[in-house]
């Protein structure tokens, strides 16, 4: 995941993802890329766009 410089840190992406895997902390997302399943819900949560799959 690429998160922009934009994010607003919301929590809007770490509510959404079914395996708990963001969480925010001090303006920064904390993200467990190991366990991703790429499912995209995070991305397709975020109301700012801030979020994008990498290739």
């Amino acid at each position: 995941m690429i998160v922009k410089d934009w994010c607003s840190f919301c929590g809007e992406c770490a509510g959404v993802c079914p395996r708990n895997l963001i969480q925010v902390k001090e303006y920064s997302l904390v993200f467990d890329e190991s366990e991703c399943r790429e499912c995209s819900t995070c991305v397709d949560a975020c109301p700012i766009n801030a979020l994008e799959k990498e290739d």
